[in-house]
């Protein structure tokens, strides 16, 4: 607790530093902040938010989730002033200013009656191909497996048939859930489930994370480049950002006490390939 009140404490002294850098004090600071996207960097977002307007109450930042796809789409349009994406921005969206944040992991989840903790990166692919239809199959119960999917919109689905799935598309088949946190809801009431989550979701417990080839979905791993399913958060905006907008990002970025805590690596402490 002490830890975190001095971490706190020096991110109120640098907002304040920031805020008497800027030049324009208040006035030019005062204003509305509108944020959207992906649901994997919500909860940090929702956090740094909530930090920053006790240092400076005459800024109000709404924050919304919706899926990385909707957070750049939305940017492009203007209809946000930061949109949240676990992808960058498409070669196709111009004008998108794109803000690296932090590194974010990801992990494969079940339902603890599913009885498997560890899967190769081929029973993965298998399962979520549908080729694989019993937990039996892969060592588990006997129990059916229930995919559980990610929509289109979704940016942690895009990381996963990336990194995991090497490309292919996950089976159409099973449900679908449009927010990290209904997957994890969803995972821990459906016997047989299986799903991807960032894996600061996983602190209640409620689900099984699923090592890959016997690696663990942890910050260690990604840092010494053992573990393949992470990504860059990013945070984009529609040009350059004004200056409230851009504070506000900097001190996201700054506040490493709060991106450990829920489960994120600086971009300043690891280069994972």
């Amino acid at each position: 607790m002490m830890m975190r009140a001095v971490g706190h404490l020096g991110i109120v002294l640098y907002a304040a530093a920031l805020c008497a850098c800027s030049g324009g004090g208040d006035a030019a600071r005062s204003g509305e902040i509108t944020v959207a996207g992906s649901t994997a960097i919500l909860p940090l977002v929702k956090q740094a938010a909530q930090d920053y307007q006790a240092a400076h109450p005459e800024i109000k930042i709404s924050v919304a989730g919706g899926g990385s796809r909707v957070g750049l789409t939305q940017a492009e349009q203007k209809g946000v002033d930061i949109g949240d994406s676990d992808i960058p921005p498409a070669s196709g969206q111009s004008g998108l200013l794109d803000h690296r944040i932090a590194i974010v992991t990801f992990a494969v989840i079940g339902n603890p009656a599913n009885g498997v903790n560890n899967l190769s990166g081929q029973l993965i692919r298998d399962i979520f191909s549908g080729k694989i239809s019993n937990w039996e199959q892969a060592g588990g119960k006997d129990q059916k497996v229930t995919i559980i999917n990610r929509p289109s919109s979704s940016g942690t689905r895009a990381v996963f048939v990336s990194k995991v799935l090497d490309g292919a598309q996950p089976s159409a088949t099973g449900l679908a859930q449009d927010s990290s946190g209904t997957v994890i809801t969803t995972v821990a009431q459906t016997p047989g489930a299986v799903s991807y989550v960032a894996t600061g979701y996983l602190k209640s417990g409620r689900v099984v994370p699923i090592s890959i080839d016997g690696l663990a979905g942890s910050s260690q791993n990604v840092r010494a480049n053992r573990y393949k399913f992470w990504s860059y958060e990013h945070m984009v905006t529609p040009g350059k950002p004004p200056k409230a907008v851009g504070d506000f990002i900097a001190f996201v970025t700054a506040d490493k006490g709060l991106l450990i805590q829920l489960g994120f690596i600086p971009t300043t402490e690891a280069k994972p390939k």
